[in-house]
């Protein structure tokens, strides 16, 4: 058990270091966005399936409440969260229809779509993203190292591994980090 441990820890700690010594760039640009799209009075959108559903929630939570810094809330919704509105479209429509449907009825050209699929394919992730460029969103797209999200998204961000653990535990990171920058470029931190 010990070494099982100790062997997470470390691939944790390689995809991580990995992943931020390649995008440090594209992190503070996305950032900036961010930040400017926000100071615009523009939204966040999030979505995706399972854990990164989860993910949307609690990035949406720390945008909404605050991160570090004590400040005016940010706007930011999980389209995760509405279990009327998600089984309703997936019962009458389908589960692929899921956040698509939602981002016709909340985004507006100039709003972040944020979307996350670890294995960059899921079908509802990808139809959102395409709705969401039609409508004129700028795209964020947390996934692994394959997939469309990657070349649908505007700021794409993809963790070279196979492993869903080590994906996720990058993508949280990742999500902080843009957290905390946005709320220092936007609240002079």
């Amino acid at each position: 058990m010990k070494k099982l441990i100790q062997q997470s820890v470390e691939e944790s700690i390689k995809a991580k270091k990995e992943f931020f010594a390649g995008n440090i760039e594209k992190i503070e640009a996305c950032a900036s966005m961010m930040a400017g799209t926000l100071k615009k009075g523009r939204k966040i959108l999030l979505f995706g399936n399972g854990g990164s559903a989860a993910d949307c929630q609690h990035i949406a939570a720390e945008f909404v409440n605050r991160f570090q810094i004590e400040r005016k809330p940010l706007p930011a919704i999980a389209l995760t969260t509405d279990t009327s509105i998600i089984t309703s479209i997936g019962n009458d429509y389908s589960y692929e229809d899921i956040f698509f449907k939602q981002l016709q009825a909340l985004g507006k050209k100039g709003d972040i779509a944020l979307g996350i699929s670890t294995s960059g394919n899921s079908p509802n992730v990808i139809k959102a993203v395409q709705e969401a460029k039609q409508i004129g969103l700028s795209i964020i797209g947390f996934s692994g190292n394959k997939g469309e999200l990657k070349e649908l998204s505007d700021f794409p961000f993809c963790v070279d591994s196979s492993t869903t653990a080590r994906i996720q535990e990058v993508h949280i990171l990742l999500a902080h980090i843009l957290c905390d920058l946005t709320e220092r470029i936007l609240f002079n931190e």
